[in-house]
């Protein structure tokens, strides 16, 4: 097991360099690296028994992989075999499915890893190759949009890097059990950049002009998988030292409210779907012990929802309601809608029943409360016009991907078939009736235009002054 583990974690990244080789053979190459991968964790799952592998003993190198890694690791894997597949048919160049396949292996590799220095190696390369992705098509925006997000990924990641070696001197170990006793500024700054890289709270209010100016597979990626970087260190953290875990739960709600606040009163759908993003990491975070199975329905669902968004003929939800869009992609839509708003029949529903069950007391009133703004949200697009001859035409591959991340949902119910007793199943169509009415009656005619200047890049960079303090406050306290 431990060769095969090795020789999955390189395999990508010997694709991804010698794709140039073979040209004609990038898409099949990609696709094959996105499946082994999911072979691989699907493996995890049969086994049941963590695999660890100690690379430096004296510096605590280590890699972990187990039913945890596995959650991420197959939401890597499903969401770039849908990317690649959206993509077949379009004139994408062997550059971008090289980028795919390094961006996929360095992803799994940071959900392999339990100590910061490796974390910190796969956390850069990922770092990069998003960059190189976003500005692909080369416009003026995109490259602007990249550099962005390069300037601030690296910035949050000089604080974390700071903070690792602060822990390292306390306890002389790298593995994530030495934040363990570590100094508040070592604390301090290693979540500082991880809540950055994550898009948590607001450390990720870089995350919505990012994920929305994106080219929609690249968007698919991004919100489906690439911020999950940051967010398993955050659960494995609190898995492996209690200590952290109220601080993370706390994170996990405030960053839950904070994205759908933003989503509710958003009339750009792709904004709205990033923002969203924001909200639904924060459900992965409030429930550390479950955040894996939450993190592989949102993956899903969120990668099917850009790669639809981009179908739809316009972004700005006023349009919408006057183009009736085609009755199969609403359909698509409808269930991706469903799904992230806890409705049965979807992995959805039991991954916000389980969250919901892990919950502590103080958490369950403001997680209600963010579950109830998801669906109101949502029935924006669930309350869409429609007709079997709408207006967009969609992509060749696009009906390919979809199917798999939409089947994807459904297969995911046996995760949890438990949830499906009367009491659990009211609960979420409760709340979804209760959205879908407050929307109808005052959402869907609100006119609220949040400001966005604290999206701007001078006030990204003050933000993280700032929250470099709240966290220096909260881990002294």
């Amino acid at each position: 097991m431990n060769t095969i583990t090795l020789a999955w974690i390189a395999l990508p990244f010997f694709l991804g360099f010698t794709i140039y080789l073979f040209p004609k053979l990038d898409k099949t190459l990609a696709l094959f690296t996105a499946f082994a991968s999911a072979a691989y964790a699907l493996q995890l799952f049969v086994e049941q028994s963590p695999l660890k592998l100690e690379l430096l003993d004296h510096f605590s190198v280590t890699l972990i992989v187990d039913q945890l890694s596995g959650y991420f690791i197959l939401t890597n894997a499903l969401v770039t075999a849908a990317v690649i597949l959206y993509c077949w048919h379009s004139d994408k160049t062997t550059f971008f499915y090289a980028q795919a396949i390094i961006l996929h292996g360095s992803l799994n590799a940071a959900f392999a890893c339990a100590d910061f220095i490796s974390l910190y190696v796969a956390l850069e390369v990922s770092g990069i190759a998003a960059f190189l992705l976003i500005t692909y098509t080369r416009t003026d925006r995109s490259i602007w949009v990249g550099l962005r997000y390069l300037f601030i990924s690296n910035t949050a990641m000089l604080f974390y890097l700071v903070g690792a070696v602060l822990a390292y001197q306390t306890n002389h170990s790298f593995s994530f059990a030495s934040l363990r006793g570590a100094p508040p500024e070592a604390l301090a700054l290693i979540f500082l950049g991880l809540l950055i890289k994550g898009g948590i709270f607001v450390s990720g209010l870089w995350l919505p002009l990012t994920h929305s100016e994106s080219e929609t597979p690249v968007s698919a990626l991004l919100s489906g998988v690439v911020v999950k970087a940051g967010v398993y260190p955050l659960v494995r953290c609190a898995l492996m030292v209690d200590e952290l875990d109220p601080l993370i739960r706390i994170f996990g709600v405030g960053t839950a409210l904070l994205g759908v606040f933003y989503a509710v009163f958003e009339k750009d759908a792709k904004r709205m779907l990033a923002f969203h993003t924001v909200s639904q990491l924060g459900f992965i975070l409030a429930a550390p012990a479950v955040g894996g199975f939450y993190a592989l329905t949102h993956g899903l669902v969120k990668s099917a929802l850009f790669l639809i968004a981009g179908a739809l003929p316009s972004r700005n939800f006023k349009e919408l309601q006057h183009k009736p869009i085609n009755t199969t992609v609403w359909i698509a839509l409808v269930i991706a809608s469903f799904s992230i708003s806890g409705f049965p029949l979807l992995s959805g529903f039991g991954a916000k029943v389980l969250t919901t069950k892990n919950l502590l007391s103080w958490q369950a009133i403001a997680m209600n409360i963010a579950a109830l703004g998801t669906a109101i949200s949502f029935a924006k697009f669930i309350f869409l016009p429609h007709k079997p001859d709408g207006e967009e035409a969609v992509k060749p591959g696009f009906w390919l991907a979809v199917s798999l991340l939409l089947g994807g949902l459904f297969a995911a119910n046996v995760v949890y078939y438990e949830a499906y007793t009367l009491a659990n199943i009211v609960k979420p169509l409760a709340t979804i009736g209760l959205g879908w009415v407050a929307y109808l009656l005052i959402f869907k005619r609100a006119v609220l235009k949040l400001p966005r200047v604290i999206e701007e890049f001078e006030h990204l960079i003050g933000g993280m002054s700032l929250m470099l303090i709240l966290l220096f406050w909260m881990v002294m306290a």
